[in-house]
C-alpha cells in the first residue's frame, strides 16, 4: 500500500456510474415488479453501499477508510438500469475506489436479480464521474 500517513485529512467526495443494459422486456419487468427475485433497484442500491464500506477487502492494496457517506441511486431508463454512487469521508486518501465498487456490485446484483430473464444483459459505461478534496484538486469527467 501506498504510505499516506504524512498526507493531511480533508474532506474526500466522489460520484461514480454504471449501466446495465437490457432488453426491453427486462425493463418492462422490473417496472412491474416482476423479476423472479424481487425488486432489482432497491437491492442493488443496498449492496452498493454495503460494497463501498468493504472496498478495502475486495480490492487488496486500497486502504481501509471511515465513510462518513454513501449513497447508490438505481434509475430505470428506456433500455436498461443507471446506477450512481456518492461516498464521503474525511481523511488522508480519496474515496474514488469506493464510489466505483459501489456501482459496479450495484450493476452486477441487477444482472443476477434478472439474469433468468435476460441471458445478455450487459455492464457498462462504469466510471469515475467526479471527486474532489486532497492535493491533487477536484476532478470532473467530460461529457464524450
Amino acid at each position: 500500500m501506498v504510505d499516506i500517513s504524512q498526507k493531511a485529512s480533508t474532506v474526500r467526495e466522489a460520484r461514480a456510474q454504471a449501466f446495465v443494459r437490457m432488453k426491453a422486456a427486462t425493463v418492462k419487468a422490473i417496472r412491474a415488479l416482476r423479476t423472479p427475485k424481487g425488486n432489482p433497484l432497491e437491492v442493488a442500491r443496498i449492496a452498493g453501499i454495503a460494497a463501498a464500506k468493504r472496498t478495502a477487502e475486495l480490492i487488496p492494496l486500497c486502504h481501509p477508510l471511515s465513510l462518513s457517506h454513501v449513497d447508490v441511486a438505481a434509475e430505470l431508463c428506456q433500455n436498461g438500469v443507471r446506477l450512481t454512487s456518492s461516498v464521503r469521508s474525511t481523511g488522508p486518501t480519496g474515496v474514488e475506489m469506493e464510489a466505483l465498487t459501489a456501482v459496479a456490485v450495484g450493476a452486477l446484483t441487477v444482472y443476477d436479480m434478472c439474469k433468468a430473464l435476460d441471458r445478455g444483459i450487459e455492464l457498462q459505461d462504469i466510471y469515475l464521474l467526479e471527486k474532489t478534496g486532497g492535493k491533487s484538486g477536484p476532478y470532473h469527467r467530460r461529457v464524450r
